[in-house]
């Protein structure tokens, strides 16, 4: 599974599970709100803080799939 270092099968199940039940409903909340917030960053540079936030949001399914695909543990 993992890039040969031994990975834990259970880790691979458990961020599987986080992607497919948490992930995408995250990813779409947050993209939802980066959409609508972003383009008021050209007025209110202030609220880049709350974008960069969102946008990690949006990548959090590419965060599940590479800790599943390295078998790393959660914390």
């Amino acid at each position: 599974m993992g890039a040969g270092m031994g990975s834990n099968p259970l880790w691979f199940i458990i961020w599987l599970l986080i992607l497919i039940f948490i992930s995408f409903e995250v990813a779409g909340f947050c993209a939802f709100f980066y959409i609508l917030i972003l383009p008021i960053t050209v007025c209110i540079p202030d609220i880049s803080v709350i974008t960069d936030f969102l946008l990690k949001g949006v990548q959090f399914p590419y965060y599940c799939a590479k800790g599943m695909m390295e078998g790393q543990a959660l914390f």
